[in-house]
């Protein structure tokens, strides 16, 4: 299955000024809102498009990928064997001793098949791999694109394991095929590696991801934390990683089911929240809202509140649509009935009560827009431009600065949909 994402769009090629505004256009269109599960009933190959306007361009800022260094000798390895790696641009002037680390995304595998799958693309092979990609929204070095972190050692994790970077090799003994559950060695392999190249000085840093990476980010955020410098000003922010332990529309529990088998595939259990493992089932320790609270460290939540991801493939997927009632609706927002809307408005609500206690959080930060979308940190025109999605008249760049740098608190919770004009709402019909 060809799942699209933001480094796959830029290949290593010399492509004239037309060739590389056609591409970003297209990559603007189709990349950065999905991450997709890549086993039934979660497969999907939707290509989606914005109902916005996007009059604003980028010239694409492309990166060389490094493999570790260290993999090797530490046993780190992709699902197929091969070395993971990662992207790395320097800082430079103010942001010289800041980091910005940003784990990618890209669905999870549960079961022996889907991982084999799995060892055979980009999300599971370094051998797929692209040469240089991409440095778009978060991660660009465009100022007028990026205010607050564009000069700042910025770094994209490549995922290859499928189990959010929380995979642990003892599980490899159910393991009847040649892959490797080491999600978790490949995380602080990585993290050893760029401790050595300066980070072990940073004055600042950040943990992000998106969607998958996203909950990687809070499933290592006080890791992260813990590795640098005590007098470091370190936090996290999650973007498209608030997942919801909800039924799907027929009362069924996909997504625990789902996450039940990756953490007892992979042997996940030992990379979660101890304290919550304790407590209960380790599957559900894999949300966010049963151990968000136990997160020492700062960290901010940006969502959609109707996350496409999620009504696409948790709330309404396709095993829970057998009439097809659901069809439109489940991929464009705008195609949903009365009856339908009520259903999308007890998502957000059930999002608004997973997030509770953590508005209460006084170093906590949030942006929960009314969008139909998902992942909005790693593209520009979601990011920080004058089309962005703006709550209060801030963009996420704003408010994700202003939060971190503590300019002002920052709990931004949009009105329901269709109240916010400047979303831009993903179509994947």
């Amino acid at each position: 299955m060809a799942i699209p994402k933001f480094s796959s769009l830029f290949r290593c090629r010399k492509w004239a000024k037309s060739d590389w505004l056609a591409a970003f256009l297209g990559f603007v269109l189709v990349v950065f809102f999905l991450s997709f599960f890549f086993d039934s009933p979660f497969d999907s190959d939707s290509v989606s498009s914005v109902d916005q306007s996007l009059p604003i361009t980028y010239p694409p800022n492309l990166v060389k990928l490094k493999l570790s260094s260290l993999a090797k000798e530490r046993g780190a390895f992709c699902l197929d064997g091969s070395l993971p790696g990662y992207h790395f641009q320097n800082g430079s002037g103010s942001g010289s001793n800041s980091w910005l680390l940003h784990l990618e995304g890209g669905g999870w595998c549960s079961t022996i098949a889907s991982c084999s799958s799995r060892a055979m693309t980009n999300y599971g092979s370094s051998n797929y791999f692209e040469d240089e990609v991409s440095f778009p929204g978060v991660l660009s070095n465009d100022p007028s694109q990026n205010p607050e972190f564009f000069n700042w050692n910025r770094v994209v994790i490549r995922y290859c394991d499928g189990a959010s970077f929380a995979g642990r090799p003892e599980a490899e003994f159910k393991n009847e095929t040649r892959l490797f559950f080491r999600g978790q060695l490949i995380w602080e392999t990585i993290m050893d590696e760029l401790l050595s190249m300066g980070m072990s000085d940073a004055k600042q840093a950040i943990l992000t991801g998106c969607s998958a990476g996203g909950l990687a980010a809070l499933i290592h955020c006080d890791y992260f934390r813990d590795h640098l410098p005590k007098d470091a000003v370190v936090k996290c922010f999650s973007d498209g990683g608030f997942f919801l332990n909800l039924p799907d529309v027929l009362g069924n529990p996909t997504m625990e089911n789902f996450f039940n088998d990756v953490v007892n595939l992979q042997g996940v259990d030992k990379s979660l929240d101890q304290s919550c493992v304790a407590k209960m089932d380790p599957c559900k320790c894999m949300f966010p809202h049963e151990f968000l609270k136990n997160i020492r460290t700062p960290v901010f939540l940006v969502n959609a509140a109707y996350d496409s991801w999620q009504i696409e493939h948790v709330l309404v997927p396709v095993s829970a649509d057998p009439d097809k009632s659901w069809a439109k609706c489940r991929l464009n927002i705008k195609e949903c009935d009365a009856e339908q809307m009520k259903v999308l408005h007890g998502f957000r609500s059930s999002l608004m009560d997973g997030i509770g206690e953590f508005h209460q959080n006084k170093v906590g930060g949030m942006f929960i827009d009314s969008c139909f979308s998902h992942c909005q940190s790693v593209a520009p025109e979601t990011w920080h431009s004058p089309t962005s999605t703006r709550i209060e008249n801030k963009t996420i760049a704003e408010s994700v600065g202003d939060w971190f740098f503590n300019r002002n608190p920052v709990k931004l919770i949009d009105c329901p949909y269709p109240c916010n004009p400047s979303c831009s709402n993903m179509n994947f019909a």
